[in-house]
């Protein structure tokens, strides 16, 4: 059996919503969108996928998409400057770690490295 890398995905309640955040805020590109909106970033597949039920949303499962920042507390900054629900910096041992919440509440890390 051969197994290779297809997405990362996070279901929504609201695509439209979705994809602009993901768009505007996050500033991914939209490569195509039929049922499922797709974004390029870095090469890396990731996909919004419209929510079969209520129970899909939040605290469903524990994946993560982690994002790499110069300069994690200005990226904070520039995000919430566009209205987006983020964390607080934590300082550790090996880097600085934010967060920010999609509009389904999908967290998403942001990782400094230092």
């Amino acid at each position: 059996m051969k197994v290779t890398f297809d997405c990362v995905f996070y279901y929504v309640s609201d695509m439209e919503r979705s994809i602009r955040f993901y768009q505007d805020i996050l500033g991914f590109r939209l490569i195509s969108r039929d049922v499922v909106a797709r974004f390029d970033v870095d090469g890396v597949l990731i996909e919004l996928v419209p929510a079969p039920d209520e129970s899909a949303l939040r605290g469903a499962g524990n994946a993560r998409l982690c994002l790499r920042a110069d300069d994690v507390e200005q990226a904070l900054k520039a995000l919430r400057a566009k209205g987006a629900r983020t964390g607080q910096e934590q300082r550790k041992s090996a880097g600085v770690l934010g967060t920010v919440d999609d509009p389904d509440g999908n967290e998403i890390c942001l990782w400094q490295y230092l």
